[in-house]
């Protein structure tokens, strides 16, 4: 019997004790998770009358549409509707998207909620996420052979999803950055680079080496650093090795390539550049020319960026036509971020939730509103005070224990109820 009971304590020492208090901040958390993602987005009308949607939860379908068919998205009402039974790969958010539920890519499924569609939307676009696979791995998530515990994060451009380990950057453990822009989309979009040396939360110098990697592969490059806190590549000093002096530019060249770069002569590129401090304004009112004017080195690393640095990105009609060519002009939109989509699930959540208490009393007259107070009082206070014992003596509230008190509740509700005394005059 002793044994018997050391096992039981050994047990219950092994099981997770969670609090009342634990339960319902996690309840909290995930109901604020889901008004979020799903808040801004319809779950009763399908948004493909709405054309391309700016920000909207999706879901692709691998029971209509498996890999190796043509890959498709459909919306949050569809996917209650149509789609109910069906396995489905939860999207998260995409942006400038038109539901094709029902369209041509689907063989033996008409939408119910729009059946009139279009046989495909030209404007979509996909990728391997649609198939249940993301980052450079090409890997499902939750990964049943990936035993390493790691986040996944989405790049704000591709809207692909990576794990923390393969972006050649490691996040900031505080999580303190508001979006990602993998590595394929810094090359992509390599004038982002000007920017990250001001903008972005990892810094693409890295001071606790003293060495940064060349864009190119072609060797580490020392970085000094100077007394105004600037930093300054020593390999751009006038006794830079000659393959050093190559590789300035080569970089160099690169960057002229891209609209509003600034240009240097032959004689700076021997002699090295020096740092220089950016100008209130450029002469051509163009800020990435002006980020381009100080020196800085390229890495195959993704980059991790703060809330609002969308704001700093320059809109001068160079740069404007250089977002539309490299087709990211949604960076110059504050709305099209994840954040600000959450946030109007949010809000929008907020008011549409209404108090059910509320409702009920406002449906009755006014005895049975008080009736329910006094009763919606007196559960509150017994329940407290119930509840307050298990504290007490600090133990585990379980479920036949709050059985238990509604049961006793309930007794006392009738004996109160059977002793009442009615008068009438």
């Amino acid at each position: 019997m002793a044994g018997a009971e050391g096992s039981a304590g050994r047990q219950s020492e092994l099981e997770p004790v969670v609090s009342l208090v634990d339960v319902l901040e996690e309840d909290e958390e995930l109901e604020n998770e889901a008004c979020a993602v799903l808040g801004g987005s319809d779950s009763e009308k399908c948004s493909y009358s709405q054309g391309s949607v700016k920000r909207q939860a999706l879901y692709a379908c691998s029971t209509c549409t498996p890999e190796g068919e043509e890959p498709a998205g459909i919306c949050l009402a569809c996917s209650y509707e149509c789609h109910g039974s069906h396995k489905l790969f939860e999207l998260y958010t995409k942006r400038n998207f038109r539901c094709d539920c029902g369209n041509s890519k689907f063989k033996n499924l008409e939408c119910k909620l729009f059946p009139d569609k279009a046989k495909i939307n030209p404007g979509n676009k996909y990728n391997d996420n649609f198939f249940g696979l993301y980052c450079i791995c090409k890997r499902p998530y939750p990964d049943p052979d990936d035993e390493i515990p790691d986040e996944m994060i989405q790049c704000v451009v591709c809207e692909d999803w990576f794990h923390g380990r393969h972006l050649g950057a490691v996040p900031p453990e505080s999580g303190d950055f508001q979006e990602m822009v993998c590595q394929a989309c810094m090359k992509r979009c390599s004038f982002l680079w000007a920017y990250a040396v001001q903008l972005a939360v990892t810094k693409v110098s890295t001071e606790d080496d003293g060495l940064v990697l060349n864009v190119d592969g072609t060797g580490d490059q020392e970085v000094i650093k100077p007394e105004n806190g600037d930093h300054q590549d020593s390999s751009l000093r006038e006794d830079v090795p000659e393959h050093g002096k190559d590789a300035v530019q080569e970089v160099k060249a690169e960057q002229t390539n891209e609209p509003c770069a600034s240009s240097s002569s032959e004689s700076d590129l021997q002699t090295g550049f020096k740092n220089q401090h950016l100008n209130s304004e450029s002469q051509s009112g163009c800020r990435l020319q002006e980020l381009n004017a100080k020196w800085f080195v390229k890495k195959d690393t993704a980059t991790y960026w703060p809330v609002n640095w969308r704001s700093k990105l320059c809109t001068c009609k160079d740069c404007m036509k250089m977002y539309g060519e490299l087709d990211v002009l949604f960076l110059t939109d504050e709305y099209d971020t994840v954040l600000a989509y959450e946030n109007k699930g949010k809000v929008d959540q907020a008011a549409d939730r209404r108090d059910p208490l509320m409702d009920t009393l406002n449906s009755m007259d006014r005895v049975q509103q008080v009736e329910l107070i006094c009763e919606y009082n007196d559960l509150k206070t017994e329940l407290k005070d119930y509840l307050k014992r298990f504290a007490d003596e600090g133990t585990v509230v379980k479920r036949e224990d709050i059985q238990q008190f509604f049961e006793e509740f309930q007794s006392k509700k009738r004996r109160r109820v059977d002793g009442m005394q009615y008068y009438c005059s």
